[in-house]
């Protein structure tokens, strides 16, 4: 497995993967989800890492199309945002973490998340955020981010929503 920075051309696998995640919600595809995906990449201060699995090779059509050469099989989006307070240091944001059905269970969430920390440590972030569902009984993903230092003690995570929360 490869973990690298998204490229534009990762856009066709990471719909599929983002297909996985999306329970209720909506996703966007076609010219308008590419468009998207454009400016998702441009962003000042954003990154989405990726673990691509290299074993699998494009198909000649694929290969035609100058598509990804390999599936996406996990995604975080990393964002590192300006601020006044800790000395004008930045702090993060991550969002959207995903890993495929099929490769769970393998380290990849764990890498793509690595990096991310990495990468907004290196930034000079003094803090970085997540959010994560409540809704599964095992409480879901929270003991893997817990593992990877994240800690709920001295903060609330809240949201205020225009669209309904995945379920």
């Amino acid at each position: 497995m490869l973990i690298r920075l998204a490229r534009e051309t990762d856009y066709a696998s990471v719909v599929e993967l983002y297909a996985e995640f999306g329970g209720v919600v909506p996703g966007i595809s076609g010219e308008e989800g590419l468009a998207q995906w454009r400016t998702l990449l441009a962003h000042p201060g954003t990154s989405v890492i990726v673990a691509v699995d290299e074993s699998k090779k494009a198909t000649v059509a694929e290969q035609e199309s100058d598509q990804t050469c390999a599936p996406i099989c996990s995604i975080v989006t990393l964002h590192v945002l300006p601020n006044m307070t800790y000395l004008g240091r930045p702090y993060a944001l991550i969002e959207n973490v995903i890993t495929s059905q099929r490769y769970r269970g393998q380290g990849l969430g764990r890498q793509v998340m690595e990096r991310a920390i990495d990468m907004a440590w290196q930034a000079g972030a003094y803090k970085i955020m997540l959010l994560t569902g409540k809704g599964r009984k095992d409480g879901g993903a929270k003991g893997f981010y817990e593992s990877l230092g994240f800690s709920d003690e001295d903060k609330y995570g809240m949201t205020l929503r225009k669209l309904p929360a995945r379920k």
